[in-house]
């Protein structure tokens, strides 16, 4: 099976973005007024890179780089304060070993300068990457990752299992799906382990799932409220294990190849579960910087973002959200709900999409530039 899509040095891209990425929160105005003036441009903005411990800084520069090697990015702007903790000659140097990077420093001129500078090197990235042409490439190169957010009673009998159905297709068909979402492991891990390819693999997933236990202890507070949150409780989810056992659904049935920290690309090929949070903005961020090239994000009460380098369908499995919030809703599974279309079916119509998706069409979320969220997931303090 082929995709239409763009040969890079490490995979094949569905899209053919320039990134303006910031190094720092600090320097978020001047990359803002850079894309203003660059309209094709995405924006990527995020609120860490300073006063953190070590470890997360060295966090943040990885996931930097990793974003920015992202197959969907044909080349990138950095935009740095000048005086941040995270190294931009570090991160730009890795980068520059597989395309072509810009550095623009605030601090060095001034806000105008950096702008100006900023703006005409945007506006040449631009002008060359829509020379770069789609070709035909192998379905075996995509890496899609998989999400559920603003879940409801519906998530775990509609969407996900209907996800689950694409996700072995996907396998099947050589290509790598990744999904995460820790906390919603809690209580179906056992589960999750009889599926895993080796023992390694299972102590991997365990030891994960164990981590995030002991964090959520260690506050000496009930986290429902915060996991399940508040819109799953109201939308029929009354326990966190009662969550991850419709969360994991998404995975469908193929064997659990790896186990990989948050941020970090795969290097196998299959079902691959990534260590991270839940909430959305950080969790999609974890996947595209492990290099996912398409999202596919189920839900049951309406969760409308996207992400700026990354294209994310929706899917929902609850009628009345499918209608109510149909400008932001990609695969409307409600034929499910009321028993006129089987999982299997639902499944290959999933599937059909992310190919298309993959080879040029456009998602809700895309068409309506609802895809600014974006934030890197730390365990430290700032400090």
């Amino acid at each position: 099976m082929e995709i239409a899509g763009y040969d890079r040095s490490n995979g094949v891209g569905i899209r053919n973005y320039v990134a303006v990425m910031v190094t720092v929160g600090c320097s978020g105005d001047a990359a803002e007024r850079i894309v203003q003036l660059n309209p094709k441009a995405k924006l990527l903005v995020h609120t860490q890179g300073c006063t953190q411990t070590p470890p997360d800084i060295a966090l943040v520069e990885k996931v930097l780089v990793n974003l920015a090697s992202n197959p969907n990015v044909n080349s990138v702007l950095l935009v740095s304060l000048g005086c941040e903790s995270v190294s931009v000659d570090r991160i730009a140097d890795k980068i520059s070993a597989l395309k072509e990077v810009g550095v623009v420093e605030v601090q060095e001129k001034g806000l105008q300068c950096a702008v100006s500078s900023g703006s005409e090197i945007t506006k040449r990235m631009c002008e060359e990457a829509e020379k770069v042409r789609r070709t035909a490439m192998d379905f075996s190169e995509v890496r899609v990752a998989i999400k559920c957010g603003a879940s409801d009673a519906t998530s775990g009998i509609v969407s996900n299992p209907v996800a689950g159905k694409a996700s072995d297709l996907i396998v099947g068909g050589g290509g790598t799906v990744i999904f995460g979402e820790t906390t919603e492991v809690i209580g179906a891990e056992h589960i999750l382990a009889k599926r895993c390819a080796s023992e390694g693999v299972a102590r991997r997933l365990y030891n994960a799932i164990g981590e995030m236990e002991k964090r959520v202890i260690a506050m000496g507070v009930d986290m429902r409220g915060g996991q399940p949150t508040e819109g799953n409780i109201k939308g029929g989810i009354t326990t966190i294990e009662e969550k991850s056992l419709g969360a994991i659904c998404k995975t469908g049935s193929s064997k659990l190849v790896d186990v990989v920290d948050y941020g970090d690309v795969p290097s196998k090929k299959g079902l691959v579960f990534m260590d991270g949070p839940g909430r959305e903005i950080e969790a999609l961020t974890g996947f595209a910087s492990a290099g996912a090239q398409l999202i596919l994000f189920t839900t049951g009460l309406g969760a409308p973002q996207g992400f700026p380098i990354v294209p994310v369908v929706k899917i929902s499995g609850n009628p009345e959200t499918c209608v109510r919030l149909k400008e932001h809703i990609d695969v409307d599974l409600s034929s499910v709900f009321y028993g006129e279309e089987s999982l299997d079916d639902a499944g290959q119509r999933l599937f059909k999409e992310v190919v298309d998706v993959a080879s040029s069409k456009k998602t809700k979320a895309e068409i309506l530039g609802y895809e600014k969220f974006f934030n890197i997931y730390v365990k430290g303090p700032v400090i």
